[in-house]
């Protein structure tokens, strides 16, 4: 029988950083994975240089079920406390967008950056070892795995959610919250790229690989997301970061409003027309890319309107053209599922949780930490703040 003051499930962002913090307060800490190699998709996330955190992340910049839990870890671990980190490993990076920080080089840097904070905290390591049973025992919990019976006073389920399966998603954290009778609010895709039905599709083939900025926006379950961001036009609906980030705030039936050209002075062009010889689509061209310009123009004119220069239209085809333009519903009936997902939605629900230590309040001892919380944030480095805070204010709490 192996013996330990914590066991931490699942070597990813949040179990990696767990595991070094709980180490170095001196407690006897194994890290347990089914997977050869720790941190997979840090290695694969922000193209290969992984986007680590996001100079603006905040309790504004999640969803959840119960959108306050989130603020006390982010509160006691945020942005600079990260990015102290980076620099005391002496890891180059930059801001991209927003706010968005990335390694100069290779996101191969930050895992090994927490391996070494882990190899501090004297953390053992049982990679390649699933977790077969775990049950409550005298003073803490017993573990059946590959890598043999396990005893630990405290344990840490950061195995995540069902996105990005290539790298090993399991559902193993939902399970075990079920297993000892805590609630999970129903995973789903988050960060997906959104679809349309097969009969709609046919109407916007013409516009595959088109992006443009636009403002987005969506009143669904987590309440009303808005976006100003690229979207991207698939053969099968939208993406690109706008598509992305809105998914998050998209449930069936909830409809998703696109202004294509945002800022865009359309009663200046009522009031100025005559000035404007060609045709509507080549008044539009130089705001956004021409085949938007002539998709748009013929939905929302007549046949012979969509001929005729600009000054001789009647307002009348004006308003109805900026009000599909500024105004475009899009025909969304669904994502491309966890295959595309960058995270999951849903998860531990926060109820079950101590927002100070992410503890089971029925279960003492039992901690869920990043992503197999229901706590998700935007694109753009904010899951993985989520899962820096909540690894330390839980390791903080062992």
């Amino acid at each position: 029988m192996q013996h330990f003051d914590v066991a931490v499930i699942g070597a990813g962002a949040a179990g990696m950083m767990c595991a070094g913090v709980a180490g170095q307060r001196n407690l006897r800490v194994v890290l347990i994975d089914h997977s050869e190699q720790p941190g997979e998709k840090i290695r694969i996330s922000g193209g290969g240089r992984c986007n680590f955190t996001n100079l603006n992340a905040g309790p504004a910049n999640f969803v959840s079920s119960n959108p306050r839990f989130c603020r006390s870890a982010l509160a006691g671990y945020g942005p600079a406390d990260f990015i102290a980190l980076v620099r005391q490993h002496r890891i180059a990076f930059h801001e991209k967008h927003r706010g968005q920080l990335f390694c100069d080089d290779s996101a191969a840097a930050i895992i090994e950056m927490l391996r070494e904070e882990c190899a501090t905290g004297r953390v053992q390591w049982r990679l390649g070892a699933r977790v077969e049973a775990l049950g409550l025992a005298a003073g803490g919990f017993v573990l059946e795995t590959t890598a043999g019976t396990m005893r630990a006073r405290s344990v840490v389920v950061s195995t995540g959610g069902l996105s990005v399966p290539k790298t090993g998603a399991t559902d193993f954290a939902f399970r075990t919250a079920r297993q000892f009778g805590l609630k999970v609010i129903e995973p789903r895709p988050g960060l997906v790229p959104l679809t349309f039905d097969a009969a709609v599709t046919s109407g916007f083939t013409g516009l595959a690989g088109v992006s443009l900025e636009v403002d987005i926006t969506c009143r669904g379950p987590f309440g009303r997301g808005t976006f100003r961001e690229d979207l991207l036009f698939t053969h099968r609906g939208i993406s690109g970061p706008a598509g992305l980030q809105i998914s998050n705030y998209w449930a069936q039936g909830n409809d998703v409003e696109v202004d294509l050209m945002p800022g865009f002075d359309w009663d200046d062009l009522l009031a100025h027309k005559g000035r404007f010889r060609g045709h509507a689509a080549a008044h539009l061209a130089p705001h956004v890319p021409r085949r938007i310009a002539d998709h748009w123009s013929a939905i929302a004119l007549h046949a012979e309107e969509r001929l005729r220069p600009m000054a001789d239209l009647p307002d009348r085809a004006l308003r109805a053209l900026a009000a599909r333009v500024s105004a475009w519903r899009a025909p969304v009936s669904g994502t491309e599922g966890f295959r595309k997902a960058e995270v999951t939605l849903g998860g531990v629900d926060t109820r079950e949780l101590s927002s100070r230590t992410l503890g089971a309040n029925r279960v003492p001892g039992l901690h869920f930490i990043g992503e197999a919380v229901d706590v998700t944030g935007w694109l753009g480095g904010y899951n993985f703040q989520w899962a820096w805070a909540s690894a330390v204010a839980c390791a903080r709490a062992l």
